[in-house]
């Protein structure tokens, strides 16, 4: 059991950044729940950190898109899970890279319900729990995408634009509650975001980090840890944090 008695609940747990993240936070003692659509993964992932690091952890298998599924699983936490310390808005994901004249409706839909209405759905959850103890840390796992456009981007980096202005508005909003806000915007971290975005395509994924050292996953989790563990008085605003061979969106140095 954790002693430290401090809880963090990140969606997309089952990969990537969100499996990075719960594993650093539970090998420090924090309590997990994991939040994702792949039911299996989670609750691997489940046994494994009390098994290891013999904390309490939980998965709560869900579609994100889904207010109704969203609202019923933050409503089936009890007890202690209502007390979480820590909300990693992480889920979220690139589908395609179309110009915006012959771009898939469908995979514009699918960024925006993941990448802005999935992190609200479950802020509007998770919040109210933080607000009626007047304590609390929001993550939200922006992009560079989120700061710059770039050729055939175009939707995904609206949404991530649309997740960086709601990293504000959230902190003025909390403010009065006493709540930490924060915005980590990686620039090219390989994990599952370019095989999702070529629709399993591993050879074309591959090739985005053909040549140099991407982010890994562990990366972006030992920043969220950083950032999650400053003194109380400290909010970190915003972090962009990209692979020493990428200068900005676009530029890059392969060898």
């Amino acid at each position: 059991m954790s002693t430290i008695n401090k809880t963090a609940i990140i969606t997309g747990a089952s990969a990537g950044f969100g499996k990075a993240t719960a594993e650093l936070f539970a090998s420090n003692g924090w309590n997990i729940i994991l939040c994702g659509r792949r039911k299996v993964r989670l609750e691997v992932l489940e046994r494994h950190l009390k098994e290891k690091y013999k904390v309490d952890a939980i998965s709560l298998s869900f579609d994100i898109r889904n207010n109704e599924e969203v609202k019923k699983a933050i409503a089936s936490l009890n007890g202690k899970w209502k007390a979480i310390d820590l909300l990693v808005n992480n889920a979220g994901l690139a589908a395609g890279l179309g110009t915006i004249q012959e771009g898939s409706v469908d995979d514009w839909e699918q960024m925006i319900d993941t990448n802005v209405k999935g992190l609200l759905y479950m802020t509007r959850c998770v919040a109210p729990l933080m607000t009626e103890r007047n304590q609390g840390h929001i993550v939200n796992i922006g992009s560079i995408a989120g700061k710059e456009v770039y050729a055939n981007g175009n939707v995904y980096c609206a949404t991530k634009h649309a997740v960086d202005a709601l990293t504000k508005a959230m902190r003025i909003d909390l403010l009065p509650n006493n709540i930490r806000v924060t915005q980590i915007a990686p620039g090219m971290a390989e994990t599952e975001f370019s095989i999702v975005r070529f629709k399993g395509d591993d050879e074309r994924a591959k090739n985005v980090y053909k040549g140099l050292e991407p982010l890994h996953a562990e990366d972006i989790a030992e920043t969220i840890w950083w950032v999650a563990n400053r003194p109380a008085h400290v909010n970190i605003n915003d972090i962009v944090i990209m692979p020493t061979a990428q200068a900005n969106a676009t530029t890059v140095i392969r060898k």
